[in-house]
């Protein structure tokens, strides 16, 4: 049988004394004697009293913990925007509880109840790939619990209108075009692009900037080399042995993510075709792995700490002071890196 949590009513049993008067005692309150401070927390020490903060907290009108639902913490963009997240919170004294979706509506719908049930201040959310639906993020806003999403994002109803309220991305649009630049500048002029699925705007931008690379340059823009929603690398290998055994195979790769990166290079090598000689990659987030891969792979590096940081600094700096949900949003833009390694440097 577990034990019984000792309270401030055992404190002021034990002492003879009022529970309100053992409180201000262990909140220092100048009013109280300084003789009866150091009593009440002797027996607190004594009798292995414990805070209850989360019920404090509570009284005050605030958990002071935030909710964060990522799809994977396995993967270092979500591990390192967590650290990020976990910084800021850290030095504003809030805790956080961090949840994954695994890519599912249903599950992310089940992390956001119980992060609701917990009375988290705000949740900070990159939604799953199979979230076409903004209910859960509309029930969150109808608990009166704070909202911002970060990388991925969905609009969702806010009375009559349509919005994404806070939210922290990169310019996904203008990383793309800066990366496919890249490629012909190396001389590759063949370029395939392997997306996420559409209905998600982070892949909608990331294969506009490449279309618009390739209309900009003069380039013919190719139906067959543009391939959406294969995001994992065992659907790209699939699709990049396809695209390469065919009669006019692209001779370079833009994707959507370092795991397609993986898919294509493995294709590559599976098939005898030299890296950088004879194909390009450029993937997204620099992964740990990208460097560590014959040749290394070229990337684009989100900074995701930096957006971790600037995540929950929006929560703490301007969603609190702007109305919180009501306000009229905000919407920041991290700057990205392109880190150009082996795998695109053909010249």
């Amino acid at each position: 049988m577990s034990k019984k949590r000792v309270t401030i009513y055992d404190i002021a049993t034990e002492l003879g004394i009022t529970a309100s008067y053992v409180s201000r005692a262990l909140n220092n309150y100048p009013s109280v004697n300084k003789d009866i401070v150091e009593m009440v927390r002797k027996k607190a020490a004594e009798l292995n009293y414990k805070h209850n903060s989360s019920a404090a907290n509570l009284r005050q009108g605030s958990s002071k913990t935030i909710g964060v639902i990522v799809p994977h913490i396995n993967q270092s963009f979500f591990s390192d925007a967590i650290a990020g997240i976990e910084e800021v919170c850290f030095e504003h004294n809030h805790s956080l509880i961090i949840c994954q979706s695994h890519e599912s509506f249903k599950k992310e719908g089940l992390a956001i109840e119980t992060l609701i049930r917990q009375n988290v201040d705000c949740i900070f959310i990159s939604i799953s790939l199979e979230t076409q639906s903004p209910k859960y993020l509309e029930e969150i806003i109808h608990h009166d619990i704070g909202l911002i999403q970060f990388d991925r994002s969905i609009e969702y109803n806010q009375g009559s209108e349509c919005t994404k309220g806070y939210s922290v991305t990169n310019n996904n649009t203008q990383d793309s075009y800066s990366a496919v630049k890249q490629l012909l500048k190396e001389g590759y002029s063949r370029i395939a692009f392997l997306g996420g699925p559409d209905h998600i705007s982070i892949y909608q931008d990331r294969k506009q900037g490449y279309c618009n690379a390739i209309r900009d340059n003069g380039l013919v823009l190719i139906d067959d080399l543009v391939v959406s929603d294969v995001l994992d690398e065992e659907n790209a290998f699939k699709t990049a042995v396809k695209l390469l055994s065919t009669t006019e195979p692209p001779d370079a790769f833009f994707v959507t993510s370092d795991h397609q990166s993986l898919g294509v290079l493995q294709a590559a090598k599976q098939l005898g075709i030299s890296v950088p000689d004879q194909l390009g990659i450029i993937g997204y987030a620099n992964e740990f792995f990208t460097a560590l891969t014959t040749p290394s792979l070229s990337s684009i590096d989100q900074h995701s700490k930096s957006l971790g940081r600037h995540t929950a600094n929006l929560y703490f700096n301007s969603f609190l002071k702007n109305g919180g949900n009501k306000g009229r949003g905000e919407r920041l833009i991290i700057q990205s890196e392109l880190i150009v390694r082996n795998s695109s440097k053909r010249k």
